[in-house]
């Protein structure tokens, strides 16, 4: 069943203030972001101090010593504003994806361009159509702008375009696609990314989130950049938090047509990459070697997690992420909170109550993971 929000009423008007008269009705109904449980808080809370962080998809090999080394020189010029238009991080982000640095746009990491984007073409309450559960910022930043939206359900844990292609309206503006999804890491494919994207209305902007996509290996995975061709109004989100593993610094970037990252650099913020940052993405892209250690050991032990969990009995969707979802087929908050207790921190999520999602760590951090399981549910 397609769920339409709340926050939409017959004219597709935003919804009006909330009982406090200070805010929209839907930023009222909204709960503040909880990511994953910092070591930090859990040492506070539990006193557990050797806890092993499989929650937030952070690359477990860290950053690029490269990237350290730049981030490291920035820092003597720290007195300075960074570059607001990032002219150097956009010129190499162009030449690594053969666009023009007309056509990037950077980002305090790619949740505040997600956020621009309902920010600067669905704000006026243009209707927005995402997956759910999918990345919860499309639901936020619908919510926050007031812009009526329809959450299509997954089929199977995976997008069903179809379904979204029919939930699309005279009045929609953006289409938000995680390829691979947060928080299930399934796929869809070249065939149906591609059939899509000939589909969806030429005035609807479709946003292409792959912010896993150095992960994926299957042999159908699509990587947008090389659609372009089929429809003019398309973003690509990229980031340097998953892979280049710099997600403390906050970097991301976007792909599209230079008309569309004209108008979201009018209404995006001032300097919203910091010098360190820029200096740090940019050695990140230089060193290809770290990637492909990254990559090589997520293809691992994403495999061996995936088939040791199966064989206790659970179901695990196929996963093209840095993290695998996990159907314990059982309440999951209750097992969260018991490996909590044995330090090693998952990440729950409402939207899917019999589920844990497990970023892939190092070998030594999985197998804890495995052994706490295993003590927990016996």
């Amino acid at each position: 069943m397609v769920r339409t929000s709340q926050a939409e009423n017959r004219t597709g008007e935003p919804s009006a203030a909330g009982s406090s008269g200070l805010v929209l009705a839907s930023v009222e109904s909204l709960a503040p972001y909880e990511g994953g449980k910092p070591l930090d808080e859990l040492a506070r809370e539990l006193g557990v101090t050797n806890a092993v962080k499989l929650a937030s998809n952070e690359n477990p090999l860290g950053p690029s010593p490269k990237a350290l080394a730049a981030a490291r020189a920035a820092l003597e010029e720290v007195h300075l504003y960074p570059d607001g238009a990032a002219y150097r991080l956009r010129e190499r982000i162009a030449a690594a994806h053969g666009v023009t640095s007309a056509e990037v746009i950077h980002g305090n990491g790619s949740n505040e361009l997600l956020d621009l984007f309902a920010k600067a073409f669905a704000a006026g309450g243009h209707h927005i159509v995402f997956a759910e559960p999918s990345f919860v910022v499309y639901r936020i930043s619908a919510l926050a702008y007031g812009a009526p939206f329809t959450a299509v359900p997954l089929r199977a844990m995976t997008h069903d375009l179809s379904a979204m292609t029919a939930a699309i309206t005279p009045d929609t503006r953006l289409v938000f696609i995680a390829n691979p999804n947060n928080p299930t890491g399934t796929h869809v494919g070249l065939s149906e990314v591609s059939r899509f994207l000939c589909e969806v209305p030429e005035d609807v902007i479709v946003v292409m989130d792959e912010a896993y996509i150095e992960y994926a290996d299957a042999p159908d995975f699509p990587d947008s950049l090389k659609l372009r061709g089929l429809r003019e109004r398309l973003l690509i989100v990229r980031t340097f938090s998953k892979i280049y593993g710099l997600a403390g610094l906050r970097v991301g970037y976007a792909i599209g047509p230079a008309k569309l990252v004209d108008y979201l650099n009018r209404v995006r913020a001032p300097f919203n990459v910091s010098a360190v940052a820029q200096a740090a993405a940019i050695a990140a892209l230089d060193d290809t070697l770290h990637v492909e250690r990254s990559r090589a050991l997520n293809l691992r032990e994403r495999s061996r997690l995936s088939t040791e969990l199966s064989a206790r009995g659970f179901a695990v969707a196929p996963s093209q992420a840095n993290f695998i979802c996990v159907d314990l087929g059982c309440p999951a908050r209750p097992v969260y909170d018991a490996l909590l207790k044995k330090g090693v921190i998952v990440r729950p999520f409402a939207s899917l109550p019999q589920h844990l999602r497990i970023t892939v760590g190092m070998e030594s951090e999985n197998d804890r993971l495995l052994a706490a399981l295993k003590e927990v549910l016996g």
